[in-house]
């Protein structure tokens, strides 16, 4: 589904600041269109985790006037769950080397990022891979002595 929502672009010490209308945050670039760029990213990364979550998205308000005085920008995502990159909890278990039920306890823990559709549970390929990058070791941690 398209989704369309307008951002304010303000100059801000040397920054381009994309502000949206209708969501809390913002992002920047340092140059406008690195701003716009960085607003398309946002809304997209915004939208698909209040998919996956099942979350609200607001009703997009259009035809605003500046309130920072920058200028007002169209934005514009294609987004569905079918978007996300994504592997299936098994997959996930396999690319970590662990068992699907650990990959159902990291989604719960928040050390991995899931969802449901239906029955199927989903994992995102950017978790995985921040996952990997951390290298966390391998076992369980090592009790401290002197709380033994």
């Amino acid at each position: 589904m398209v989704y369309v929502f307008e951002f304010e672009i303000v100059e801000e010490e040397g920054w381009f600041v994309a502000i949206p209308f209708d969501f809390s945050g913002a992002t920047q670039g340092e140059s406008v269109a690195e701003a716009c760029e960085m607003a398309a990213d946002w809304l997209r990364t915004e939208i698909e985790y209040r998919l996956m979550n099942n979350e609200v998205i607001p009703e997009a308000t259009l035809e605003h006037k500046p309130q920072r005085g920058g200028r007002v920008l169209l934005v514009a995502v294609d987004v569905s769950l079918d978007s996300v990159e994504k592997v299936s909890a098994k997959d996930a278990a396999v690319l970590l080397g662990v068992t699907r039920s650990r990959i159902s306890q990291m989604v719960k823990e928040g050390l991995l990022t899931g969802f449901r559709v239906g029955r199927d549970v989903y994992v995102t390929l950017d978790s995985i891979r921040a996952r990997i990058a951390e290298k966390p070791k391998v076992g369980r941690p090592k009790k401290d002595k002197a709380c033994a």
